[in-house]
């Protein structure tokens, strides 16, 4: 029995848990834009906020004065560095107050807020420790409350009255055109010709704080901060008769805010804020887990869009209350990730990563419910012949009643789609190939696999009945024949030449479409190949790509696709063949859907569901508007390289130093839409005239810029769409000293001087090089007559030895004639004197010995050599005096370099006799013995 107990309490606390995981409490809520200390570069406390006309916001913050104007924040400290309670703009003028300080802003001609204190500069007497915590206005008057007294302040006369309190005011109040305040435990009060007359007195009002009052159909509503809201009618406080009177008594209300439409914002203690429509009914209540940063309320503002500006005990948000999209996040993560979603009889479905959830249509309140056994990843949820067909990841569901039954159990059901003329047939794709659904006896099943394909096939169409593209992004578009049947592939062809990472196929208007970063692709059956679509391929560029994921609505015949920076919607046209193309600037960082598994489903009206990462959000498509305000230059500084910098005016046109040649811009449109993603793009004619890239940036710097003439433009988009204006400013950097047009005329002085001076130099110059060039001439002319004279010399020395040559040659030819012919004759001499002698034979050898002797043969000789060796003999005859001629006929033959034995001959003697006779020239001349004879003649 204890055991059954004990099981019974385990069954029932599972069953408790399974109960509270199926249920997903959420609320579609508007968007909210959260701004942290550290964003703002403030303290966490926010206790009042006001817009100037520019839509600029500005904060009462701990740390001072918050200035937002859509891309930047700036804060000024408070005058005497005290928490900052209260702001108010009243025309160009920004009113805060503080601890014992109250007075105005004022922005100047540069951009920046300057403060001129009211409480010091009229001689006001302050009462001790008192604090500003309220600002109003009325017509020319500004009201200042504190807890003790209410200061109007006269704007045009700048005289001030004062309203004393009898106990504590609390708040202080504007309805239409009267001021109230409260005095605690006495009432409230209206202020009248800048008097207080007593106007309820009711105990509700005595002993409890109000909050705010209102102007509620001709009536007065007053909000208590714990006692919920009364209706002062006819002299009395009765309740509100509403029943959010039962919702804000379990909350302390802190502050509140009537809203344009004529709602109400009423911001709590301690769960956020509560948003009511004109009539009293709740339309959403955010708090910390809807998206707020804080729970607690301090202050509450409607600015000029309707957004709803809460500033908070930790923060400041910013409620985009009349954006067309609603979010629902599911910030536990128990839904997980939306990868398909449909409407099926009056309830929304949702097929994530965790499973099929289901929940009321038309009642967002109510949480959606788990539909037990669909655990896992949900790739396909779609309506089919009034039938609810979901793809899983464990197979294929049929989902009834709430209830999900599978009929197939293959792995990875991607898709499901009607055969045409087979009502009892579906396809599908899976992970491994195509398969067939089949309908017997109202039961649908798995029929047979279609043989001969098994690659995944997510993306498929079945055209002509028996003809199946199916795509691939790593393989390509595969085109499958197939027989009747549906359970054979007959041909396949394959098409790669398109693959592409996040690519997609989609028929549309009867079309085959192949879609991947390039563009569109439509398959032309003639010739069998994807041509591209021009006119599709013009929704986005290459570079904006990010899914080829198309959905068809078929009820509007609208085929949806997404960019980086837009949704697409592509509608039939109204009066022609060409679809209306539009784009929703709808970037994908803010979509936080699914790269190539967005989803996206009509709900109601105009109205479309699409799918992100953490639930979904709710587009109102009709209300979706692109357009956006004007852009306006900030401020602008100067900068030095060292560091320093100054503001420039921005009414007039800058005449910078050429140091002052860094120029920073800050540019913004002041728009709070948190869907709404701004880009700049900026130009500066006279250096850069080509706009630049888009950038997030609200400002540029540009550095070390030439002397000249600059206009600076700067426009923004959201999307696509550009806007309204382009803001422009005007700037001059002067040249430097050394290039000023003084400076250019003392130059262009100073270059005729120098010309001038380069002239005399130059023409001095030429002067003298000229006379050095007539010097250089003469000089190498009369080089060039010693060289001809050379020359000639040469010439003539060469001719000289020519003839001393030839001359030589007649000596040597001479002497070896007569050595010749006195061998010859000695030979015949000889030969005579070995015969028997005879007078005849002897007067032979006479007439022999006198030819042999023969003087005219010496004359000859010596005549010949002198011509060849002129003044030898002369010159030997001077030198050695003792010489015979015999000596002088030696030497010369010497002289020639004969041999004794060539010389014998010449003198008719013996070689012997030859050498005695040489022997007696050496004594003679007095030769060394080591001094060769022959040697010394022919050195001589």
């Amino acid at each position: 029995m204890d055991r059954f107990i004990k099981y019974s309490i385990k069954v029932f606390f599972l069953l408790s848990f399974l109960s509270f995981c199926s249920c997903l409490l959420a609320q579609e809520v508007p968007p909210v834009k959260v701004f942290s200390p550290q964003q703002y570069n403030g303290e966490n406390q926010n206790w009042s906020i006001s817009q100037a006309k520019d839509k600029t916001i500005y904060v009462a913050n701990n740390a001072g004065l918050l200035e937002y104007n859509g891309a930047n924040w700036r804060r000024y400290d408070s005058p005497n560095e005290t928490i900052l309670r209260s702001v108010k703009v009243v025309g160009d003028r920004i009113y805060t107050g503080c601890y014992m300080e109250f007075g105005y802003w004022l922005k100047n001609s540069f951009g920046f807020l300057e403060y001129t204190s009211l409480s010091n500069n009229k001689n006001i007497s302050l009462v001790e420790d008192e604090q500003f915590w309220q600002i109003n206005y009325l017509d020319d008057w500004v009201l200042f409350s504190s807890l003790d007294r209410v200061y109007i302040y006269n704007t045009k006369e700048e005289e001030f009255k004062i309203i004393d309190s009898e106990s504590s005011i609390t708040k202080l109040f504007k309805v239409d055109d009267s001021i109230y305040f409260q005095d605690l435990n006495i009432g409230v009060y209206q202020i009248i010709n800048g008097d207080k007359t007593v106007l309820i007195d009711d105990e509700i009002v005595k002993n409890n704080n109000v909050v705010n009052m209102f102007e509620y159909k001709s009536q007065l509503l007053v909000q208590t901060e714990n006692n919920g809201v009364y209706v002062f009618k006819d002299k009395a406080l009765l309740p509100w008769s509403n029943d959010i009177n039962e919702t804000l008594l379990k909350y302390s209300v802190y502050s509140s805010a009537k809203l344009k439409d004529g709602g109400f914002a009423i911001g709590t203690i301690s769960n956020g804020v509560i948003i009511l429509d004109k009539n009293g009914e709740i339309v959403n209540q955010i708090n910390q887990n809807l998206g707020l940063s804080n729970n607690t309320v301090l202050s509450v503002f409607e600015d000029i869009d309707s957004n709803i500006w809460l500033g908070l005990d930790n923060g400041i948000n910013c409620i985009n209350s009349k954006s067309p999209i609603k979010i629902f996040n599911d910030s536990r993560g128990q839904l997980g990730s939306v990868y398909a979603s449909s409407v099926y009889n009056g309830y929304l479905y949702l097929g994530t990563n965790q499973g099929l959830f289901y929940r009321d249509l038309d009642n967002t309140d109510k949480p959606f419910t788990f539909i037990k056994g669909t655990q896992g990843q949900v790739w396909f949820i779609e309506v089919i012949s009034d039938e609810l067909f979901c793809g899983h990841n464990s197979g294929t569901f049929l989902i009834a009643n709430n209830k999900a039954k599978k009929i197939a159990n293959i792995k990875g059901t991607w898709s499901i789609k009607p055969i045409e003329g087979k009502s009892n047939m579906l396809l599908q794709g899976n992970y491994n190939g195509l398969y067939t659904l089949e309908k017997l006896n109202n039961n649908w099943s798995l029929k047979n696999k279609i043989d001969g394909f098994d690659l995944s096939a997510r993306f498929f169409e079945l055209v002509n009945n028996t003809t199946i593209f199916v795509s691939h992004e790593y393989k390509g578009v595969y085109k499958i024949e197939v027989n009747e049947e549906f359970t054979k592939a007959k041909n396949i062809k394959i098409d790669t030449f398109n693959k592409g990472l996040y690519s997609s196929l989609f028929n549309y208007n009867d079309n085959v479409y192949y879609v991947y970063s390039e563009g569109y692709y439509k398959y032309d059956f003639n010739k069998e190949e994807f041509i591209k679509d021009s006119l599709l391929s013009q929704t986005f560029k290459p570079s904006n790509y990010t899914s080829g994921k198309l959905i068809h609505e078929a009820n509007s015949n609208t085929l949806w696709g997404f960019t980086n920076t837009d949704i697409i919607q592509v509608k039939p046209g109204n009066l022609s063949n060409k679809p209306q193309i539009r784009k929703i600037a709808l970037p994908k960082s803010l979509r936080l859907g699914v790269t190539s598994y967005e989803n996206i489903i009509n709900i109601k009206d105009s109205k479309y569901l699409l799918g992100t990462t953490s639930g979904y959000l709710i587009i109102d498509i009709d209300n979706f508007n692109n357009t956006i305000e004007k852009i306006n230059i900030n401020s602008i500084n100067s900068n030095k390289h060292s560091g320093e910098y100054k503001l420039l005016n921005l009414n007039e046109i800058a005449d910078l130093k050429p140091e002052d040649n860094n120029i920073e811009f800050f540019y913004s449109l002041t728009q709070f839409n948190k869907f709404k993603v701004l880009e700049y793009q900026h130009q500066l004619k006279g250096i850069y005239n080509n706009w630049s890239e888009w950038s997030n940036s609200p400002n540029v710097l540009y550095k070390n810029l030439p002397p000249g003439d600059y206009t600076f433009s700067v426009r923004a988009r959201v999307g696509e769409n550009i806007s309204k204006n382009i803001a422009s400013y005007q700037f001059y950097i002067n040249k430097p000293w050394y290039a000023s047009n003084l400076a250019v005329v003392i130059y262009v002085i100073g270059l005729v001087l120098l010309i001038f001076l380069l002239h005399h130099f130059y023409d001095g110059y030429h002067k003298k090089q000229r006379r050095m060039l007539i010097i250089k001439a003469e000089r190498d002319l009369q080089h060039k007559e010693l060289e001809n004279r050379q020359q000639q010399m040469h010439f003539e020395n060469l001719k000289l030895q020519q003839d001393i040559d030839n001359k030589s040659r007649e000596l040597a030819i001479s002497t070896m004639s007569l050595i010749k012919k006195n061998e010859f004759l000695n030979s015949i001499k000889s030969e005579l004197k070995s015969k028997d002698t005879d007078d005849n034979i002897k007067s032979v050898i006479k007439i022999i010995d006198k030819n042999i002797n023969n003087t005219d043969d010496w004359k000859f000789f010596q005549e010949a050599f002198n011509n060849a060796d002129k003044d030898f003999l002369q010159k030997l005859k001077n030198k050695h005096s003792v010489l015979t001629p015999n000596d002088l006929k030696l030497c010369a033959y010497l002289r020639l370099n004969l041999s004794s034995k060539e010389i014998a001959p010449l003198l008719n003697i013996s070689a012997r006799s030859v050498e005695v006779k040489r022997y007696r020239l050496r004594k003679k001349m007095n030769l060394p013995h080591e001094t060769s004879l022959a040697n010394y003649i022919i050195e001589l």
